[in-house]
């Protein structure tokens, strides 16, 4: 953990590049010492079907919600959060300039008795010198 699902409107398709957000979120997240590298997950998943304030089919948004498991002090989140939602702001910024973009983020924990997880990711990292 943690997970970073972002959900954007269709209309920013041709205007964000979402592989370079997803990398942006995940450089941020792997800087953040709370977050162990092997569990970071950044997707992004289209949404097709929006309205939004005065329906004006222009607005779009993106909506970053980040999942992680329990147990972390509550300043450690909000400071984490700070730093991810910095970085979603600093990537958009260009894209905002010209279009209209309504950004939020959400951070959550999860329940570890009820979220099992199993994986082999860590065995197949480059070992750092």
């Amino acid at each position: 953990m943690p997970h970073f699902h972002i959900e954007y409107s269709a209309n920013l398709e041709e205007v964000v590049d979402m592989q370079a957000l997803c990398e942006a979120i995940r450089a941020a997240a792997a800087s953040i010492e709370t977050f162990p590298t092997p569990g970071i997950r950044v997707r992004a998943i289209r949404v097709d079907h929006v309205a939004m304030a005065d329906g004006d089919p222009k607005h779009g948004f993106i909506d970053l919600s980040v999942r992680l498991r329990e147990g972390r002090p509550e300043d450690v989140k909000k400071d984490a959060i700070t730093k991810i939602f910095a970085a979603l702001k600093e990537a958009m910024a260009p894209v905002m300039e010209t279009h209209s973009v309504a950004l939020s983020a959400e951070m959550r924990d999860i329940d570890a008795a009820l979220s099992p997880k199993f994986g082999n990711v860590r065995d197949h990292l480059e070992s750092s010198p």
